[in-house]
């Protein structure tokens, strides 16, 4: 493949998995659009949008694992975009709770975050992701230094540990998905502890990590 095309390819790719990360956003505007979202609409949305925002998470930090276990590394060119659509969802799922379901009440949505615990570790974990998007940029990477910035964004662990935590909590009878995430979540971390007990080995650098 010629050095013109696989950047092009590249760029297609991206454009792809971008546009199948919002698929899942185009599909419950279209089922609102059509009051097609059961008894409850504003409950449907927030379990939609927290749902496809913890798939996105954990997909962004399965790049890292598959490229362990396979040794490819375009799936780390996907990570970033893969994250930034994560807290695209978070965003929407907790703009959401905070507009329509408690209507900008403020005190009582203090309340909730204080009194039900799966609020608020559901808060806690969209905080973690803050940071993370904000420093989501190449320009950021410089200007933290790579092992800083390396080192916080390991918060994504965290945060998915949080949502996890978050939807079994929610969760009131059918453990199912909530499970399959724990399992999907157990793994990931599994090849990454088993990646740093492995003896040391030349760093891949910056760039390969980070992924374009």
């Amino acid at each position: 493949m010629s050095g013109v095309a696989r950047p092009l390819q590249q760029r297609l790719g991206k454009a792809a998995v971008g546009a199948l990360g919002l698929l899942p956003l185009l599909r419950l505007g279209w089922r609102f659009s059509q009051d097609a979202l059961g008894a409850n609409p504003i409950a449907e949305a927030l379990n939609q949008l927290g749902f496809w925002a913890l798939v996105l998470l954990l997909a962004s930090l399965a790049s890292t694992p598959i490229k362990i276990v396979s040794g490819w590394n375009w799936p780390l060119r996907l990570r970033r975009l893969l994250g930034l659509e994560a807290f695209l969802y978070a965003t929407l799922h907790f703009s959401m709770y905070i507009a329509v379901d408690q209507s900008f009440d403020f005190g009582e949505i203090w309340k909730d975050i204080v009194k039900r615990k799966f609020t608020t570790i559901g808060f806690a974990a969209f905080l973690l992701l803050i940071p993370l998007a904000v420093t989501s940029t190449n320009k950021m990477v410089k200007r933290l230094g790579f092992p800083r910035w390396k080192r916080l964004h390991r918060l994504a662990y965290l945060a998915a540990i949080l949502g996890v935590i978050h939807f079994v909590w929610r969760v009131k009878s059918d453990l199912r998905q909530p499970l399959i995430f724990a399992f999907v979540l157990a793994v990931l971390l599994l090849v990454r502890v088993v990646d740093w007990l492995r003896p040391a080995r030349p760093a891949g650098g910056p760039a390969a990590a980070v992924g374009s």
